[in-house]
């Protein structure tokens, strides 16, 4: 990946083979993304790279990032719970995302329709930053798949183990299971998960 803010604009961002080719997606999307740079700028924020993406930072915290793909760009926004979206222009990047924190751009003219409503919450998540403003901690317990209730029912140091995980933790086993279509794989995936949870990790932890 680059290390060089620069090279994302020039070159793309190290993290595929279409690395400084015609088909980079951030040359297919260069003006936009020059333009969101442009904003992002021109209300004094920190500009470095952070997992080969432009990141802008603030009072010591991560305020926006850019992103490209193939159809589209983005700028995705930290701490997005906070955000008030006045303007409904943030959407999930995925359905098991909890708060809207993407603007997505399908046409290099939409930056500029949308400057003033960017600059102002850029200016709102600066705001937060500098009041060390975070969101509150989701605390909530997910609803568990049969499989997994059943299971923590008939083992007790499994249940014991799990519900000492984190809020984050337990999400991850949820996620994961709720995505398997079968009663039989789920039940698969918790016998192999379950050393997992006595260890104390999440789904994706090793």
């Amino acid at each position: 990946m680059i290390t060089d803010v620069e090279d994302f604009f020039t070159k793309g961002c190290g993290r595929c083979d279409r690395f400084d080719t015609p088909g980079c997606s951030t040359k297919i999307w260069s003006e936009g993304l020059s333009k969101l740079r442009e904003i992002c700028l021109s209300v004094d924020l920190q500009e470095e790279v952070r997992w080969g993406q432009p990141c802008y930072r603030h009072a010591g915290r991560n305020i926006a990032i850019l992103g490209a793909y193939q159809d589209r760009f983005v700028i995705g926004f930290f701490n997005a719970a906070l955000m008030k979206d006045p303007e409904d222009v943030l959407e999930k990047p995925g359905p098991n995302t909890q708060h809207a924190d993407t603007i997505y751009f399908m046409e290099r003219a939409q930056v500029a329709t949308l400057e003033k409503t960017i600059s102002a919450y850029l200016e709102e998540a600066k705001a937060y930053a500098e009041e060390g403003k975070k969101p509150q901690a989701n605390t909530s317990t997910p609803d568990l798949p049969e499989e997994l209730a059943n299971a923590l029912d008939n083992d007790p140091e499994l249940a014991e183990a799990f519900h000492a995980l984190t809020p984050g933790r337990q999400r991850s086993y949820v996620i994961n299971l709720n995505g398997a279509k079968k009663p039989e794989t789920r039940i698969a995936r918790i016998e192999k998960f379950r050393d997992n949870i006595i260890d104390g990790k999440g789904a994706s932890e090793r």
